[in-house]
């Protein structure tokens, strides 16, 4: 049975249009700032963010483009593409790691001599509906980084990947003891609320709010939005019915493999002079089934 979906009073923001609308319009580029700031806190310090294209082609014509959810440049030069991934995906980290070479290739313009070029920092920060592959039960946001496997120690510090799993992030509003805790509980929890929740009362999050009030969508967004939704919900009902056919294909196989081990049983007590009634009592099966075999 399909499950009921309903839009709520604010967009989802884990959805490619709620997604997008929050962290990857110009005018708010603020909240995204917020974002990153409290993803690096002590770390860097992002001041401003220009947005890059999402589409990157190969810089010859065999290499394939790709495509990142958002990619935008801090103040010093640094780059950031910010993926969200609803579902799991086969080779996830080789996809990762093939998107931030792509960005490192482009930094090297043509004519120009490999041995001396000085690298721009990369990161890639995924915000993922899914747990990682052999990833601990109770961690929910990796740093990656190239380390020294002998003495752990950072080998590159200018390339880096964030992982977040927001199904491990099971903490209350009464346990949010941080802004980055606090956004990690909006992103999880808003498409479900029906009011913003007290504790989420810094200007950042009101105005996250207020922009992802689905009234305050214009009809072609309300329609975008919709559509984006509607795709999103197939998606998942698919994927549901798939998994509970398989789940009734396997129970099926199952009762088929019991039956004959049944019979298997059946027929070597018959061999012995067992009863036809005593065998059945014993296997389940009919006396016209044990009288065939």
């Amino acid at each position: 049975m399909p499950t009921e979906h309903k839009i709520g009073r604010y967009i989802d923001p884990l959805s490619d249009f709620g997604f997008k609308r929050l962290f990857g319009s110009e005018p708010n580029k603020d909240i995204l700032v917020d974002f990153l700031n409290e993803l690096f806190k002590g770390k860097k310090e992002i001041v401003d963010l220009v947005y890059n294209p999402t589409e990157h082609a190969g810089d010859i014509s065999e290499f394939k483009k790709v495509f990142f959810d958002l990619q935008c440049t801090g103040r010093n030069g640094e780059q950031f593409i910010i993926e969200m991934q609803r579902a799991e995906q086969r080779n996830f980290k080789d996809r990762v790691v093939f998107y931030t070479s792509r960005l490192i290739n482009e930094q090297l313009q043509k004519g120009e001599g490999h041995h001396n070029i000085e690298l721009k920092e990369i990161y890639l920060i995924a915000i993922l509906e899914f747990n990682l592959k052999d990833s601990p039960p109770d961690r929910y946001l990796h740093n990656v980084a190239l380390t020294n496997t002998e003495t752990n120690e950072i080998f590159y510090n200018k390339l880096g990947f964030k992982f977040l799993e927001l199904i491990k992030f099971v903490k209350t509003e009464e346990e949010l003891d941080s802004d980055l805790d606090k956004w990690f509980y909006l992103l999880k929890h808003m498409s479900r609320l029906q009011k913003v929740p007290t504790v989420l009362n810094k200007r950042i999050f009101q105005k996250v709010f207020k922009i992802a009030e689905v009234s305050n969508l214009t009809k072609e967004e309300k329609e975008m939005y919709d559509s984006n939704l509607k795709a999103q919900w197939d998606y998942e009902d698919s994927i549901a019915f798939a998994a509970e056919k398989a789940a009734e294909k396997a129970a099926e196989i199952e009762r088929a493999k019991a039956l004959e081990e049944k019979k298997v049983m059946a027929k070597t007590f018959k061999n012995l002079g067992i009863s036809a009634a005593d065998i059945s009592k014993g296997t389940g099966l009919s006396i016209e089934e044990i009288e065939k075999l």
